[in-house]
């Protein structure tokens, strides 16, 4: 049986929390990127997000993001767009809500943006959930 001689396993990695209190600059986006906010979560490292320039993009989140960086639903992402593909894009980086926000005050991001909204509304797609009703009015019938 051979002897370990590196400093552990694929489970040593996973307590440790690198860039936790680190502050980072703020990225803006540049030519052949776009700013966006994550609709839904496909799997398999791809996402559909809504870009600021209106268009729904299917995005592939970058292998270095991949297992590091989590992306939920609700985040925004700055995507680098595709010379030959205009419906497809790549999760470049994730922006944390006090970025977002900031991004928000310079005017990088419009106004009608929600940041820290998890329940993103996809425009056209019914809502099952959206009637509610009392108890109340279960009991006069």
């Amino acid at each position: 049986m051979p002897k370990n001689k590196g400093k552990g396993g694929k489970n040593r990695k996973r307590g440790k929390n690198e860039n936790e209190e680190e502050k980072r600059e703020l990225v803006y986006k540049e030519d052949g990127q776009e700013y966006g906010q994550v609709l839904r979560m496909l799997g398999n490292g791809r996402l559909e997000a809504q870009c600021i320039d209106g268009k729904k993009r299917l995005c592939h989140i970058r292998g270095k993001m991949r297992k590091k960086v989590w992306v939920a639903q609700g985040d925004i992402v700055l995507v680098g767009l595709r010379d030959y593909q205009d419906e497809k894009a790549d999760v470049i980086m994730k922006y944390t809500a006090d970025e977002a926000r900031v991004l928000k005050q310079y005017g990088e991001l419009p106004e009608h943006i929600r940041i820290n909204d998890t329940d993103v509304v996809l425009e056209g797609e019914d809502n099952e959930n959206a009637e509610f009703f009392d108890f109340d009015d279960i009991a006069e019938i």
